[in-house]
């Protein structure tokens, strides 16, 4: 078995954007081309990666799995391409990086590793902190730059933000709930359900603004700032939740699986990227961990305009 790049590239576009259609837009080749590269990706891999549905694709348990691994094999291409022009590169000194708590768990850690392979004369020391707190940080200058949550960014005209990718929010169900039936799911489905709402990283205020377009609410019956308590939760069948694919594993602490459903409606993405202060120049090391980022997340991992 073999597979190509262009394979896991159209992959990662499908999976980020949830249709094919969309991702064929976003690559400039034909939507058959996509089609056909991601049909020869399952025959290979001998798995469905995907549930197609009236109003797109959304991954199966086994193609969430596999969108992890293709993001960080186009980011170690990515990385290789860029080894050659930076291997003699004479930045040095420290870079102060603000992430929040979804970041720093669900997304950092192999991208950290892969810049200190790069950059060993950079010191990077990171800060967990709130958005709120992060924002404040980089406006003062105590941070000279933050992995955050950029859909959530409040100071737009203060500080310049740059988008990585952008992780689409889904149901999450227990693996035999009768919504996993249905060919499409609604918030009006969700809201007759029992409802276990994460709040860290602000998840609950922007539930809340997707909710409150609608009539309907969601029956929450526990808050709760741990994500694995959401996961345990819901597959255990105590209630249904919305979050997002970055967040997303196929099973509880416990070994139950939980399986998730695409949402109609107007559903936010969560977007995660960078946030620096406008009026003022990225120091070298900054502007060194910057660029490894978009680089990163260029041409698959996937990267999307601010």
């Amino acid at each position: 078995m073999s597979l190509s790049l262009k394979q896991i590239r159209y992959f990662i576009a499908a999976a980020e954007s949830g249709q094919m259609s969309q991702a064929a837009v976003e690559l400039s080749v034909s939507q058959s081309a996509v089609t056909s590269a991601i049909q020869q990706l399952e025959a290979g891999l001998g798995i469905k990666l995907f549930h197609r549905n009236p109003v797109g694709v959304s991954l199966t348990p086994e193609g969430n799995r596999f969108l992890q691994h293709a993001r960080h094999i186009m980011a170690a291409v990515n990385e290789a391409m860029r080894v050659p022009r930076t291997a003699d590169s004479a930045v040095s000194g420290k870079v102060k990086v603000g992430v929040t708590y979804t970041v720093a768990g669900y997304f950092l850690p192999p991208y950290h590793a892969r810049f200190v392979r790069n950059f060993p004369n950079v010191v990077v020391d990171l800060y967990e902190a709130s958005r709120t707190v992060i924002e404040d940080g980089l406006l003062e200058g105590a941070l000279d730059i933050g992995v955050i949550l950029v859909s959530n960014l409040e100071h737009k005209g203060r500080l310049t933000a740059e988008t990585l990718f952008r992780s689409r929010r889904r149901l999450w169900l227990p693996a035999d709930h009768r919504l996993l039936q249905n060919q499409t799911v609604t918030l009006a489905d969700v809201a007759e359900e029992p409802y276990v709402m994460l709040t860290v990283d602000e998840a609950s205020e922007t539930s809340g603004r997707y909710w409150t377009s609608t009539q309907h609410r969601p029956n929450v019956i526990f808050r709760t700032a741990s994500i694995e308590a959401v996961r345990s939760m819901v597959a255990a069948g105590m209630g249904v939740s919305i979050l997002s694919d970055m967040v997303y594993r196929p099973w509880s602490l416990e070994g139950q699986r939980i399986e998730t459903r695409a949402l109609e409606g107007d559903i936010p993405t969560m977007d995660v990227g960078l946030a620096w202060r406008a009026s003022t120049p990225l120091p070298p090391p900054a502007q060194a961990l910057r660029d490894f980022f978009v680089l990163a997340f260029q041409n698959g991992s996937h990267g999307f305009p601010a």
